[in-house]
Parts: C-alpha cells; sequence; structure tokens
C-alpha cells in the first residue's frame, strides 16, 4: 500500500486527537496507524503523539485526558456529614457521662454509688469522658501534632478505662471474700489495692506508648495509591507493630476483666455489679474483635471513621451496661436504693424466700 501525504494527514489513517496515542498497525506501512486512548492516569495533549505522559504526582488526567487537573483530597472533615455526625455523637456522649458523673456526686452517699467503690466509679466516669473527647482528635486534617497524639492518646484513656473496670472488679471479690469468718483477705480490701491496679495498669501502657513515640512516631502523609484520582491525607502509624502492640494490651487488660467478672457473676445480689461488668466487658470486646477485620479492609477517611465509631460504641457499651442500671434506680425507684435492699433484704426479696 503506498502513503499518499497531503500536508500531515495520511490517506490512510486519520489523525490523532488530544487523549490519544498513535499505534502502528503490524505488517503495514508507517503511516498507517491506529488510535488508542491513553491508559489509566496519563494523558497527550498534542495532535498525532506517538506516546502518553503521567501527570506530577499531586495531578491527575481530566476525563478527556488531554490535560492535568489537582487531585482530590479526603480525610475525615468537620466539614463531611460522616465527621461532623460523629462528632457531635461524640460531645452529646461526653456530655452526658458529665452529667452521669454529676449525678453520682450529688448522689454520692447514697447506697448504690457508695456501693463497689465509689472513687473507682468517678475515675471511671471520668475517662470514659476522656475517651469520648479523644475521638475528636481522628477529626480534622491530620497535622503532624495529631497524628503523634491521638492513638497515644486513645490507648492511655481507654488503658486507664479498663483498669479502672479490673480494678472495681477484683474488689468485688475481695469485698466479698472479706465478709468471711477468719478471713485473711481483708487486709487487702482498702482501697489501696485498686488504686495500685489502675496506676499500674495504666502505666505499663504509657510506657509502651512513650517506646512507641520516641522511636517510630506516627506521622502525616500524602497517600496516592490507596484510590486513584485522589491524595488521602492520613495518619502513618509509623510503627505498626507498636500500634497493634497498644491494642494488643488493651485486650489483655480487657480479657482479665471480663474473666473475672464472669467468675464472679454468682455472687451475692449485694455484689451484683460483676453481672454489669461481665456483659459490659462481652460486648466491650465483642465490638474492638469486629473492629479489627472492618479497620484492615477501609482506606482513607473510612478508616479513621471506622477506629472513631469503635471507641464511641465500646464505651458507650461500659456507660449503658454499667451505669444506665444506677441512674435509673437513683431517678426513678429511690425505693430500691437502700442498704437493706442491695443486701438482699428488701421486701421483694423477703417475699421471693
Amino acid at each position: 500500500m503506498v502513503c499518499l501525504v497531503q500536508v500531515p494527514l495520511s490517506l490512510c489513517s486519520p489523525s490523532c486527537p488530544f487523549g490519544f496515542r498513535k499505534s502502528a498497525r503490524e505488517g503495514e506501512p508507517i503511516c498507517c496507524f491506529q488510535c488508542v486512548p491513553c491508559p489509566q492516569g496519563e494523558f497527550s495533549n498534542q495532535t498525532d503523539s506517538t506516546e502518553c505522559f503521567s501527570c506530577s504526582w499531586d495531578h491527575w488526567p481530566n476525563k478527556k485526558q488531554d490535560n492535568c487537573i489537582e487531585k482530590a483530597t479526603e480525610f475525615l472533615s468537620y466539614q463531611d456529614v460522616l465527621g461532623a455526625t460523629l462528632a457531635a455523637v461524640s460531645i452529646f456522649l461526653s456530655l452526658m457521662t458529665s452529667a452521669i458523673l454529676g449525678l453520682f456526686i450529688i448522689y454520692r452517699n447514697t447506697p448504690v454509688v457508695k456501693a463497689n467503690n465509689r472513687s473507682l466509679s468517678y475515675l471511671l466516669l471520668l475517662s470514659l469522658i476522656l475517651c469520648f473527647l479523644c475521638s475528636l482528635a481522628f477529626i480534622g486534617y491530620p497535622t503532624k501534632e495529631k497524628c503523634l497524639l491521638h492513638q497515644a492518646a486513645f490507648g492511655i484513656n481507654f488503658a486507664f478505662c479498663v483498669s479502672c473496670i479490673l480494678g472495681k472488679t477484683i474488689m468485688v471479690v475481695i469485698a466479698f471474700n472479706a465478709t468471711k469468718p477468719n478471713s485473711d483477705i481483708k487486709r487487702w480490701a482498702g482501697p489501696q489495692l485498686s488504686f495500685r491496679i489502675v496506676s499500674l495498669s495504666t502505666l505499663l501502657q504509657i510506657l509502651l506508648c512513650m517506646f512507641w513515640l520516641i522511636f517510630s512516631p506516627p506521622f502525616s502523609q500524602y497517600n496516592t495509591h490507596a484510590q486513584l484520582g485522589k491524595i488521602i491525607i492520613e495518619c502513618n502509624e509509623g510503627s505498626p507493630i507498636a500500634f497493634w502492640c497498644m491494642l494488643g494490651y488493651l485486650g489483655i487488660l480487657s480479657t482479665i476483666s471480663f474473666i473475672v467478672a464472669f467468675l464472679a457473676r454468682k455472687l451475692p445480689d449485694s455484689f451484683n455489679e460483676a453481672k454489669l461488668i461481665t456483659f459490659s466487658m462481652l460486648t466491650f470486646l465483642s465490638i474492638w474483635i469486629s473492629f479489627i477485620p472492618a479497620y484492615l479492609s477501609t482506606h482513607g477517611k473510612y478508616m479513621a471513621a471506622m477506629e472513631v465509631f469503635a471507641i464511641l460504641a465500646s464505651s458507650s457499651a461500659l456507660i449503658t451496661c454499667i451505669f444506665v442500671p444506677k441512674c435509673y434506680i437513683i431517678l426513678l425507684r429511690s425505693e430500691m436504693n437502700t442498704k437493706q435492699h442491695l443486701m438482699g433484704r428488701g421486701p421483694n426479696q423477703r417475699k421471693k424466700l
């Protein structure tokens, strides 16, 4: 076949427009070619271009693939419906927990509040307020400071929270056994033991997070590979091992609390908080076990949203299971807020006997 050329046009093949490149036809003259669309992520802005070009790292070809435009950026923002909703829920739950703490302080001398270590209840409520508020650090632009602190704050607050529950559970067991005749465990029944449990358990998490922040700290990064055409602004955890060790330590504390509470669930009614703790820790562990595969399968703002949701859901489970029943008694069933009722000597208990 003979090529008859006028100007740059060939009688064999038409010109290739923007967004395409020339591709030679096998076994035909060089002037015979076909126009092939540029591959995804590349562009051409010349007629009869022989190759396509890549945009710079922060740009992406437009739909016609004849020019480069800026990539969209993505992070869990307060302007997003998802981010704004999670932030509103976090603030609401922290205020609700603050109200419960205020209620417990007002009714601090009533039997329901005094039972099962009043001081640890205050600390647990304070830790839950901090847990709700620390979820706000996962929302908004991931600055260097946010990335450095948000996982450590989350890990330490939750270690403090679960340590308070562990301290309460152990004190339930000790308080019951201390009432037995000739019990040598009475000397352990003071509040010092519970505060030592909380302090030591939280300190271990603090040390772990300090090593993490010193030797392999998290940092902010632009992820251009997770999603085509988008720059995902996210926090790189620095050391995945340290991140999973932090979560693993929380899992160990939660599991110990659940086991101790489960073994103590059949103690007499006056110490029945173990039943509430058992159910709360079962729910807590279920949420975080479900969180792991969901977290690993998401990217970008949904990964941050998944962690915020797990924080809010697990903290809400603790509030609902441990404190809502007591608030119900304080506000609506004052006749049950007596020492006789807690000791199983109320009118209803006598009838059952």
